[in-house]
């Protein structure tokens, strides 16, 4: 065994300690940091309260629920801190409005949705929530309550979407969701999609159940089964009686509403052969087709709703890619939002007591109207994008990137140099990604990207070339909505591209080699979780269905690739293609997807395996370890909760043994190898984690749901891992990571207004990371320079004091606890702004402890002292990587600062004195004199030198610049006209007073 691969696997041996927790609060101040970008996800659950104008919510397909009480022009979560974050559809009750029902579990069946775990109450508006039931429903189309009664409630649970469940149908609860009864359904494999009161007779319930299922193959539509169909209760729900008589008998999902200016006038959206409008105006007796134009409702398995103008029962709405308006009852429509491109629309919610305030459920958010929907607020205020995958480039500060579900690939910056954070003024579209797909900077230069199936964009142009792999390569190719891009680790010009064959290139897509046969399944079969009639809905010519969904080049062995496919196979090649080797834990089963596949950072013959089932409705998490090349594998995902499956795993890239993984519910970390794997949620939202990139000190994020987010400096996670300590008993000082000296540039112009939304940059300086056992009674916190000199000294009995502009971004209250010296057990987080402290004569009128000079690159010790108890730990400042400045040119530019500091600090301690002499002073020749000292108009005067220090001061320490020839000439100048000054200052306070 080579040396290497030896010292690697005894590291990852020595790691893999029995599994114990480390202590949480060992890492308690880690927190995450949202990157954005702020535009919308999909959203399905939209309402208002009537008699409040402005206050409306909306619930994310999986990212919780949103309030806004300015009519949309900023949005709050109101739902965070639940265990769940997929809405599926929201309720206020109408009688009091400080009751909300929320039913978790998005019920659209696409082939890429997020199930729930149940119903949600609030009787505060909002503020707490309780779960009351209906756990296993997964899918929730629709609540509604009853107009007079808050306590009585009904759901259209529409069920799992990959297996049989009997919690499905039409619930009741009379009790506020104390209980629940099923008042209708059919069996195991139907549920209900929509639901909606008779205007005036809320005892008259339409109700539309639809059996259907997915595969866990790819396929556009869902099945439609004979389950399906519109029932209507006469007696709130005791009886239900199914309508037939003029409707589709092959009917799938049906969307309901009912005109509450004409309570018999209802309207239903039927997907079917011959789908589109129906209408009926006796009350359902009796149903015309209106309109079966496909613009209304073609996809019906994902579009359904239909809304009424509360006082005209001929306009009526079709939610479709476009919204779609009658004014005919039904017979013609013209679209009045939308396209061309597509926004695809959900659910329109109108005020029944003032029509003119409404909102739109939409692909790309939540969007208000106030007159009638003449315009529309903005979805561009909604940090609730669906991304796949992330990655990063190597460019400083590094970009984050992925594609975006129904909006398209974007980018952000990991922090920008404003005071305004991260904004919509940074954000990027690109047009190489899509909405699915996966992004690729080239290595080699980051302005060039690579996304999608495939294509080339140059961000100095903004032109995209088509390098789609097949243009020479006419063979049939299996798709999904997803499809990995990565390039290789070992050679940066190698591109790898798949479906169910892998692709390969070396010059930018001009040529592409098909350097795998077909890898999938040859026979996967059809699960058992799917029934008869969706199997045979689904039967389709050849039987592999598969494609490559994983690819892995190694990170330390040339032209060694691992891949996985979707259908529960694992291949490596060794050679770039030239031979197979199926590496499959005997433990996958057909329609296992290998969503993905690491390779290790120490040792080549070590991968790491995420493994999806919930496709076969299995929400069990599962990861997988190989450490002999793929012989052998075992299951390592314990500690990770049922519900949780896994969808990415990550080994840290400098230590050993320290593994993060996304699951459908979050982040967790394991210290040892994934033997025990504990939450590493921290302040971040429940929801989908689809991917996560180790970059550098900083661990990313990929959410289905709530945007991208950063955890800045894992570095104390490292060391937990190293260290394997569990419980300390006396204080720790972590090493603090290497800190780049990173100058924001300052105010830009006009800021940017606080009420448009931006995510927080994260503190300039060096982290620092100390733990206590138990709580102290003092601490402190030194930076001590090479020469042993004391650079600045912080301690718990300082006032906590403000972030400065240096530091301040739109999200104050994130920053701001990391510049406070705590005396609490467990972790804490303090930054370092890499500066010296302003004198205390020239922060008067500032805050106390304000920021003097930059402390230059070098070397340092940072010294924690508990008690009387002293720990140190080296750290080490860098040049901004992007600027050419020597060690010469930082030495001098410190050297010059701290020489103009003490000039400034001798001008103002005279200013001082002078002021105070001018107060006891009458009129007379003295008190001009001491005037004129004070005259900043006067050249050569205290005042005047004051000022030209303050800008000698700007001009040198102000940028990552050595000194000019006329900032150092400026300064010497200064400081003999500055003597000339004191001396005089000095002999007109010495002399006697006339």
């Amino acid at each position: 065994m080579p040396l290497r691969r030896l010292l690697a696997v005894l590291l990852l041996l020595a790691g893999s300690r029995a599994s114990a927790e480390v202590d949480p609060a060992l890492f308690q101040e880690l927190r995450w940091r949202l990157l954005g970008p702020f535009r919308g996800g999909r959203v399905l659950a939209v309402a208002g309260i009537p008699g409040e104008p402005e206050h409306f919510y909306f619930g994310s397909v999986n990212g919780g629920v949103w309030e806004t009480r300015d009519a949309g022009h900023t949005w709050t979560p109101i739902f965070d801190g639940q265990p769940i974050g997929s809405i599926g559809a929201l309720a206020v009750a109408p009688s009091d409005p400080r009751v909300i029902y929320v039913g978790s579990g998005e019920a659209d069946m696409r082939s890429d949705i997020a199930q729930g775990d149940g119903m949600y109450k609030s009787t505060d508006g909002g503020r707490t929530w309780a779960r009351i039931g209906l756990k296993d429903s997964q899918q929730i189309g629709r609540v509604l309550v009853h107009p007079d009664n808050p306590d009585l409630v009904y759901v259209a649970a529409l069920g799992h979407p990959y297996g049989p469940n009997p919690e499905r149908g039409v619930f009741r609860s009379r009790d506020g969701g104390r209980s629940w009864q099923k008042v209708l359904g059919k069996d195991e494999h139907t549920g209900a999609i929509d639901l909606a009161f008779e205007p005036g007779r809320p005892e008259v319930i339409y109700a539309a159940l639809w059996q259907t299922r997915r595969p866990p193959w790819n396929v556009y539509p869902p099945s439609n089964g004979p389950g399906s169909g519109l029932y209507k209760s006469t007696d709130g729900g005791d009886t239900w009686t199914q309508l037939r008589t003029g409707l589709p008998a092959d009917a799938g999902r049906i969307g309901i509403a009912v005109a509450p200016s004409e309570p018999r006038r209802v309207y239903a959206m039927v997907d079917a052969k011959e789908g589109g409008l129906y209408r009926s105006d006796d009350a359902g007796a009796t149903w015309t087709r209106t309109s079966g134009d496909r613009r209304i409702w073609s996809r019906g398995w994902y579009f359904g709703g239909i809304a009424v103008e509360p006082r005209n029962a001929d306009t009526v709405y079709s939610c479709n890619v476009n919204l779609y308006r009658s004014e005919d009852g039904g017979r013609t429509f013209v679209p009045v939002r939308g396209a061309p491109g597509g926004d695809d629309y959900h659910q329109l919610w109108i005020d029944p007591k003032n029509p003119e305030r409404r909102i739109l459920g939409v692909d790309q958010g939540a969007t208000v109207s106030v007159n009638g929907g003449r315009t529309w607020s903005t979805w561009y205020n909604q940090p609730t994008g669906q991304f796949y995958h992330v990655v990063t480039d190597d460019r400083f500060p590094y970009w984050v990137y992925g594609s975006q579900q129904d909006s398209g690939a974007a980018g952000v910056p990991s922090r920008t140099n404003t005071y305004d954070g991260i904004n919509l003024t940074q954000f990027r579209e690109t047009t190489a990604g899509g909405e699915s797909d996966n992004v690729a900077p080239d290595p080699r230069d980051p302005q060039v990207l690579y996304g999608g199936r495939v294509d080339r964009l140059d961000l100095r142009t903004g032109l995209t070339r088509s390098v789609d792999p097949t243009l020479d390569h006419p063979d049939h190719y299996r798709s999904i909505w997803t499809l990995p891009l990565v390039f290789s680790r070992r050679d940066p010009r190698v591109l790898y591209f798949s479906y169910q064959r892998l692709f390969r290139t070396e010059d930018g897509g001009e040529h592409w080699t098909v350097i795998s046969p077909d890898l999938t399944r040859e026979k996967p079969g059809v699960p058992a979780n799917l029934d008869p009639t969706s199997a045979n809905n689904f039967d389709e010519p050849g039987p592999r269905r598969g494609v490559i969904y994983a690819i892995a080049p190694s990170r330390l062995a040339d032209h060694d690739i691992w891949v996985g496919t979707d259908d529960g196979l694992i291949w490596r090649t060794r050679d770039e293609g030239g031979h197979w080797t199926d590496v499959t834990p005997p433990a996958l089963t057909p329609w296992s997807k290998v969503g993905i596949l690491d390779t290790s950072h120490f040792d080549p013959e070590t991968a790491y395996a995420a493994v999806d089932r919930h496709r076969l409705d299995d929400f069990k998490p599962y990861i997988y370890r190989t450490h002999d090349g793929g012989r052998h594998w075992q299951w390592i995902a314990g500690g990770i909760p049922e519900g949780s499956f896994v969808n990415a795993v990550r080994e840290d890239s400098a230590q050993p043994g320290l593994l993060y993984a996304g699951t459908e519910k979050g982040v967790y970390v394991s210290f040892d190898d994934g033997d025990r794997w504990q939450p590493l949620q921290a302040n971040l939202p429940v929801t989908s984690v689809r991917d996560l990139e180790v970059h550098g000190d900083d661990l990313v994020i990929a959410t289905h749901g709530r945007a991208f987010w950063a955890l800045n400096d894992v570095s104390p996670l490292r060391q937990l891992a190293a260290d394997h300590r569990i419980e300390p008993a006396a204080p720790w000082l972590f090493a603090p990571a290497t800190a780049v000296r990173f100058r924001p540039a300052g105010f830009t112009g006009t800021p940017f207004p606080k009420e448009e939304p931006a995510a927080a940059n994260p503190p300039s300086g060096a982290f620092i990371d100390y733990v206590l056992a138990t709580t102290a009674k003092s601490v402190s916190l030194e930076i001590v320079d090479e020469q042993g000199g004391l650079v600045r000294r912080y301690s718990s009995a300082d006032e906590i004091p403000k972030p400065d502009l240096a530091t301040l971004t739109t999200a104050p209250e994130w920053v701001a606890p990391a510049f406070a010296v705590s005396t609490a057990p467990g972790m804490h987080r303090f930054v370092w702004p890499l500066r010296y402290p302003a004198p205390e004569t020239l922060s008067e009128g500032r805050r106390r402890s304000a920021d003097g000079v930059w402390a230059p690159p070098g070397q340092y010790t940072v010294v924690l002292e508990v008690d009387g108890a002293r720990l140190a730990q080296p750290l080490t400042v860098v040049p901004d990587p992007r600027l050419d400045l020597g060690p010469e040119d930082y030495a001098r530019q410190f050297a010059l600062a701290r020489r103009i500091e003490e000039a400034q600090i001798q001008a103002a301690t005279a200013l001082k004195e002078a002021g105070a002499l001018l107060t006891s002073l009458s009129e007379g020749p003295r008190k001009a004199r001491v005037e004129e000292i004070l005259d900043s108009r006067v050249p050569g005067t205290l005042g005047f030198l004051a000022d030209a220090l303050d800008r000698l001061a700007n001009a040198v320490d102000g940028s990552d610049q050595a000194p000019s020839p006329d900032a150092v000439s400026g300064f010497e100048q200064a400081r003999a006209s500055l003597d000339r000054a004191l001396a005089a200052w000095n002999g007109l306070r010495a002399s006697p007073t006339p």
